[in-house]
């Protein structure tokens, strides 16, 4: 890779930069056109088929490696997706503050057992039937998604994307247990600033709401039960040598289309969608990344970038505009090439190199925190607004969303930020 990246030409990053800038901005220009997956599939054809002959006459070898995180990355999201979206919770709980505060603490947990695209699936129709009744609750799927679509996955590899990444290049499966401080942090402070926020709307809502929802109250009730210990499989089958590891997921995911009860899908409005969205721009992005990470691994000394706090704000920002997972490996690779040799420092040796611990602490820390500033920092973000819009919510527009998400999160990055600057350089 370093020996490829010394030699590689600056135009090859080009197509990796189309790639992420069509995904951030073609649907907002072309949104019709975009919604079709046969559409992304031909954006991706035209922007990336050029690379792939590129690369298999320049540097075969890293296009093999790259199409093997692809389908370790697409198998793994792609189970925990289909096989969380045949459980189904029905019923209609009490649409108090602490009750909402409830299902997104719960929501935050899950997300990293079952990842954030399996626990937004699970969870955010329950809690807009829970506040069906109520009239004050345009709040609600926007604190879902900071939340359970974003922050509340830090603990583990399944929790978000990047971090799933980071493990296929190297990063201990236990190490990001170690982010504990910061994953409480966040969340904490969400919930907190949630149930405040809930309360105030709760208390503007009339009589007759409240009293409708108390009538209107149903107990919990899960249809589809048989895939929850198939999901319990995915996330031992990580643990699996590369190969066995895929063909687990999907056998899991196989056994869950057919032999689990299809009212339950149907009852989720489950579709394929969002998944095949997923594995058709993934597909380019891989390919398309792979000049990029070895041009910033051989070069990364020269952006400047010499301190965690920087790689902090730089990759929550590329975070924020673009996907968060391919920002997260562009950076990662960024810090590798820096080649640290800082007395005290606690080193990482990953796949590609090694890297200060406190660098890797910021590049992920910043992924999935501000994955949650845009509806496109995330793959469940969009997922959630077509949801909650297509039971009647009206979601902010993008820059609506991104202002407030900044205004709420913003605490957090400051904390981040001042903590990074104390850490650094150690001792």
């Amino acid at each position: 890779m370093e020996h490829f990246g010394s030699s590689v030409p600056l135009w090859a990053v080009i197509p990796f930069a189309v790639m992420l800038l069509g995904i951030a901005v073609l649907p907002l220009v072309a949104h019709h056109w975009w919604e079709s997956n046969k559409n992304r599939a031909i954006f991706t054809a035209v922007v990336a088929t050029p690379m792939v002959g590129y690369l298999l006459w320049k540097f075969p070898v890293g296009l093999l490696h790259s199409g093997e995180e692809y389908v370790s990355f697409i198998a793994l999201l792609g189970s925990l997706y289909v096989i969380a979206g045949g459980i189904h919770v029905s019923g209609d709980l009490r649409a108090s503050p602490g009750t909402n505060t409830a299902i997104l603490g719960l929501g935050a947990v899950l997300a990293n057992l079952i990842g954030t695209t399996g626990a937004s699936m699970l969870l955010i129709r329950t809690l807009l039937r829970t506040n069906g009744q109520r009239e004050h609750v345009a709040h609600l799927p926007f604190f879902f998604i900071l939340l359970v679509s974003n922050c509340g996955g830090l603990l583990t590899p399944m929790g978000d994307p990047p971090l799933f990444l980071g493990y296929l290049r190297g990063v201990p499966f236990t190490w990001t247990l170690k982010l504990w401080p910061f994953w409480l942090m966040a969340v904490g402070y969400l919930l907190v600033v949630f149930y405040v926020f809930d309360r105030r709307a709760y208390g503007k809502e009339q009589a007759k709401n409240i009293a409708r929802d108390e009538v209107e109250r149903v107990p919990l009730s899960v249809q589809g039960a048989i895939n929850a210990p198939l999901l319990v499989g995915v996330i031992g089958a990580i643990f699996l040598p590369i190969g066995w590891r895929e063909a687990v997921m999907v056998a899991l995911t196989l056994i869950s289309v057919f032999a689990g009860p299809r009212p339950a899908r149907k009852a989720n409005g489950f579709t394929y969608g969002p998944i095949l969205e997923v594995a058709i721009l993934f597909a380019g992005i891989f390919v398309t990344m792979v000049p990029a990470l070895a041009l910033l691994e051989s070069r990364g000394d020269e952006l400047g970038l010499d301190a965690p706090w920087q790689f902090f704000l730089v990759t929550g920002g590329l975070s924020s505009m673009l996907d968060n997972a391919p920002t997260y490996l562009t950076f990662l690779a960024t810090a590798i090439g820096l080649d640290i040799q800082q007395d005290g420092a606690v080193m990482l040796q990953l796949t590609e190199g090694a890297v200060p611990e406190t660098f890797l602490v910021a590049i992920s820390t910043a992924a999935v925190f501000m994955g949650a500033n845009t509806y496109i920092g995330n793959g469940p973000n969009f997922m959630v607004k077509a949801i909650a819009e297509e039971v009647g919510y009206r979601m902010p527009s993008f820059f609506g969303f991104a202002l407030r998400a900044l205004i709420v999160l913003l605490p957090i990055y400051i904390a981040m930020v001042v903590y990074l600057s104390f850490a650094w350089p150690p001792g």
